[in-house]
This record gives structure tokens, C-alpha cells and sequence, in this order.
């Protein structure tokens, strides 16, 4: 399973996977670590790690940046592209070329609190707003519309009552990335099958 990751910042399920797969635990290959921030850490985590890397920015150019990030991932054969705190919604070429094989992680349970405008502190201020039991992560398919693709898997984690927004998100940070890990670990078994488009 050759795995691409797209990432703006630091990549931190990225860098767990990474790890997974170095200590045998994940069979799968990382090719490729696309960032659309020029002095990001994922692009110094790929250099230090010796994965293949592309810097490719996306403000001022939407329709080519999608084309060189479709091309990239095509190029590197990517059986699997993970998003990984990617903080750009991905163009049409790439999402026709990979359609059903682009994975995300929300920290909430979707449906609910997903959508344009829902992304980090938001969300969780938005769950204890609305006086939720329960929130955690969902892992989805990507389409073109946010949070929105088929739904994976869910991590669930209880709300408790001193619990604030500041608490769940650190709770649901800490989750996020084993989760992606047990997920993928999953996929590469066959004991979930991503369906064909």
C-alpha cells in the first residue's frame, strides 16, 4: 500500500504513520509528502526522512497547483492519499483521479459538526455548545464538498462535565493519530474495503 501525504504544518498523523510503518507495524510504503507551505515541518520531516517531498502552493494559482498535485500523485503512484492537517480543499483533477482513495481526519463525529467553517477550537466550542455526551474523530472519504465523503470509521471519546472546548481538543488530538494508524491497518487487511467510485 504506497501511501501520499498531504500536509500544511507539522503532519502530526502523518508523522505516526510514518513511525507505524517503520517499526513494522503497517505494511505500507510513505512515497510522497506534498506540502503547500514552502518552510513547513512536513517538508523538513520528509528531507530527514528521505521520502520523496514536493512544495506546491495553491494562493494564487488554484487550477495549476491542483494539475502539479494531481500529477505528483500520479507520478508517485499513490495507492492511498492521506490528508494530514491539509488546510487547502482539493481541486477536481485530483479528486476525479483518486476519487474514493483521498482520506481525512475531523475531529468530530460526522455528520454532525462538519462543513465549511468547522475546523479546529471551532468545532469543539460547537459541541459543548450544543451539550454533546460524546464527540471523537471520524475518518472519511474526501470529495468535493467539505467533510462530507463516506464516513470510515469513528473513534469515540467521552465528554465529561469539567470538560471545556480547550479539554476535548486536546483529547481528541491525542486520539487522532493511532486512530489513523488502527484505520489504515484496517484498510491494508481487507477488514474495511473503500468502495470503487
Amino acid at each position: 500500500m504506497k501511501l501520499a501525504f498531504l500536509a500544511t504544518n507539522s503532519g502530526t498523523s502523518m508523522r505516526a504513520i510514518v513511525a507505524a510503518i517503520s517499526a513494522g507495524e503497517l505494511a505500507a510504503t510513505p512515497v510522497l509528502i506534498v506540502s503547500n507551505k514552502k518552510e513547513s515541518a512536513a517538508l523538513a520531516f520528509a528531507r530527514d526522512h528521505a521520502i520523496a517531498h514536493q512544495h506546491i502552493p495553491t494562493m494564487k494559482d488554484e487550477a495549476g497547483a491542483d494539475a502539479a498535485l494531481c500529477a505528483a500523485l500520479k507520478e508517485a503512484r499513490a495507492d492511498l492519499v492521506i490528508l494530514s492537517g491539509y488546510l487547502r480543499k482539493l481541486g477536481p483533477q485530483t479528486l476525479a483521479a483518486f476519487q474514493g482513495r483521498i482520506l481525512n481526519t475531523h475531529p468530530a463525529l460526522l455528520p454532525k459538526y462538519g462543513g465549511q467553517g468547522f475546523y479546529g477550537r471551532r468545532v469543539h466550542e460547537a459541541v459543548i455548545a450544543a451539550g454533546e455526551r460524546e464527540t471523537g474523530a471520524t475518518i472519511h472519504v474526501v470529495d468535493e464538498e467539505y467533510d462530507h465523503g463516506p464516513v470510515i470509521a469513528q473513534h469515540i471519546i467521552p465528554i465529561d462535565s469539567v470538560d471545556d472546548a480547550e479539554s476535548i481538543e486536546r483529547k481528541v488530538t491525542a486520539a487522532e493519530p493511532a486512530f489513523f494508524v488502527q484505520t489504515l491497518k484496517r484498510i491494508a487487511s481487507a477488514e474495511i474495503v473503500l468502495q470503487k467510485p
